[in-house]
């Protein structure tokens, strides 16, 4: 079709082999092919998985949340790509690069002969169009704080159609796995289209899915808002298993939404799905295994999540600027009461029914890098709790248990968390009747995943209870969640400047963190960021659960992982059989 009826997007790419005293390159090859399992898979089928929610877009460039980054990682590819089973780092589009000494300067070479899944030819020029896109403050991508480095965006140039050019204001710690955060999107005809204004709203979710151009293993055929959304394989991908057998090995991959968790585990055992979103519940488990003793289903242990689930308040100051409350629900020290009221050993036993790991801090113990067991913690205690809520002046003063300020406020606040989350809501119940105990009241409101996603973005909540996922282990990765400026600050989001003086001393320990070359040096100062964070609490942490995920048993080839998406990340090499009592 021609690309002029249709807003496509971006690239990204960055690199970096810091600490070597010369050019250091990664050899160019073929595409990488793939291992498989034996007996080997056929192509061809329809396999089908679930959706706890819609997408709030297709445009992976301004919207994060999970469906839209599912969607981003089947129809679109990035430069290089982060293995989630083992977090190696893998040449995609681009086939190889070189660093220069200093950590500055990358060179990347793109994959030959590559096209889009309209059949135009892939080149450097998309890369570059995706960087100033990500970079343009009209676009306010969801990406563009991650893609700085002191706040200076990188520098691309295309000296040809298969070279780019990437030079970093100042070295970065993670190097090239900065890319592994952007998927790359066509280069829209002509390119004035995108300096018009309307890219955040290119790509829907209302765009018909034929518009939608890229070079991920499959295409978006349908999109039926509130059932599902049915992909095809794209004939033009790239890449190939280890006998040269095209891939993806699927025909089809529908994604069924289903909002309630409780319906995914009677889909797989009933046939009609053959994988869910996620994990499994904690309930889950015990049925789970009585079913795989009858082959309805297949168990898998892929280790402790490295994202436990997440309390927050709204830390906007002017979100309380006419709350009388402010002085003492919004203080670091109600915050640290509230911590020393949570169980959390009594919390993993309840709402993972011991399948989980206490944590205290954003890092779980699944992250073996960068995790901290020495971090410092807020040991569970009523007594403190009771002692530090008094110092801030609040007491019962009247017959019923919730405290009271000296003006006779009650010490209550709100908490959204997602509706048919149920680990979200056996948590927040739990949290409530741990506040409870100590005099503080909560009331818990459910709400759907894209309706408390809209509240955060716009201020409009006084605490949240929820999930994030985070895209790399790597904290240097994830500096839209520790800097202040980041679009996944979720307390604070996208502060011009520090709004505290804790955060202007995080993001300074953060920025020096990313730019450290030495693995040593940079374990040092990321302690030192977490033990800020410990000091304030702008989130709290509960429990990691163990995850489990469960697959149909046609499912064959999967590669689960304990970062999301667990099974579909790597979707160009799942595949399904139709004799199911052949060995997995």
């Amino acid at each position: 079709m021609n690309r002029q009826s249709r807003f496509p997007l971006v690239a990204v790419l960055v690199l970096g082999l810091f600490g070597v005293i010369w050019w250091t390159s990664r050899p160019a090859g073929p595409a990488p092919r793939v291992a498989i399992e034996a007996p080997r898979p056929a192509r061809g089928g329809t396999l089908t998985g679930s959706l706890r929610s819609e997408p709030r877009s297709f445009n992976r460039l301004v919207s994060r949340d999970f469906a839209t980054d599912l969607i981003a990682t089947l129809t679109q590819a990035r430069l290089v790509r982060v293995n989630r089973a083992t977090f190696d780092l893998e040449p995609w589009l681009a086939e190889s690069w070189t660093s220069s000494p200093d950590g500055l300067v990358h060179t990347l070479t793109l994959r030959q002969g590559l096209q889009w899944s309209d059949g135009v030819p892939f080149t450097s020029a998309d890369v570059v169009f995706t960087f100033r896109t990500i970079a343009d403050p009209k676009v306010k991508s969801v990406l563009a704080s991650n893609l700085e480095i002191d706040g200076q965006p990188l520098t691309v140039a295309a000296p040809d159609a298969r070279t780019v050019v990437i030079t970093f204001p100042r070295p970065f710690g993670p190097g090239i796995r900065l890319l592994d955060n952007v998927v790359i999107l066509p280069r829209p005809r002509p390119e004035a289209a995108a300096a018009a204004g309307p890219f955040a709203q290119a790509w829907g979710p209302s765009p018909p899915p034929a518009d939608l151009a890229g070079m991920g293993p499959f295409q978006l055929a349908t999109y039926e808002p509130g059932q599902r959304l049915t992909f095809t394989r794209n004939p033009r991908y790239w890449r190939k298993d280890e006998q040269g057998q095209p891939l993806p090995y699927l025909d089809r991959l529908v994604l069924e939404i289903v909002p309630d968790q409780s319906g995914e585990l009677v889909g797989i055992q009933s046939g009609r799905l053959d994988l869910s979103q996620q994990q499994i519940r904690a309930e889950d488990y015990a049925p789970a295994r009585d079913m795989e003793k009858t082959g309805a289903l297949r168990l898998r242990e892929v280790g402790v999540s490295l994202d436990p689930d997440v309390f927050f308040f709204n830390l906007r100051p002017a979100a309380w600027a006419k709350d009388p409350r402010a002085s003492w629900l919004v203080s670091d020290t109600f915050r640290k009461a509230l911590n020393h009221a949570i169980d959390r050993e009594g919390y993993a036993n309840t709402v993972f029914l011991g399948a989980a790991v206490p944590v205290h801090g954003p890092v779980s113990p699944g992250n073996k890098t960068w995790f901290w067991p020495d971090l410092p913690r807020y040991a569970f205690d009523r007594a403190k709790a009771t002692t530090l809520l008094t110092g801030l002046g609040l007491a019962n003063r009247d017959a019923d248990p919730v405290l009271e300020d000296a003006a006779g406020r009650e010490a209550r606040f709100t908490m959204l968390t997602y509706k048919g989350n149920t680990s979200l809501e056996r948590g927040a119940q739990v949290l409530k009747e741990s506040w409870d105990a100590v005099g503080v009241a909560v009331d818990v409101v459910p709400l759907e995943q894209g309706a408390l996603i809209e509240r955060m973005l716009s201020g409009q909540f006084e605490t949240i209870f929820f999930n994030y996922v985070a895209s790399d282990p790597d904290p240097a990765m994830q500096r839209d969640f520790w800097m202040s400026s980041g679009s996944a600050h979720v307390w604070n989001i996208g502060q011009k400047t520090p709004a505290t003086p804790w955060e202007g001393e995080m993001d300074a320990l953060v920025t020096q963190q990313a730019s450290a070359v030495d693995p040593a040096e940079r374990v040092r100062l990321f302690r030192d960021v977490q033990r800020v964070f410990s000091d304030h609490l702008p989130a709290m942490y509960f429990a990691a659960p163990r995850l489990f995920v469960a697959l149909g048993p046609r499912v064959r080839n999967e590669q689960p992982a304990v970062s999301r998406p667990q099974r579909l990340w790597s979707a160009d090499t799942l595949a399904v059989v139709s004799d199911v009592s052949a060995t997995p």
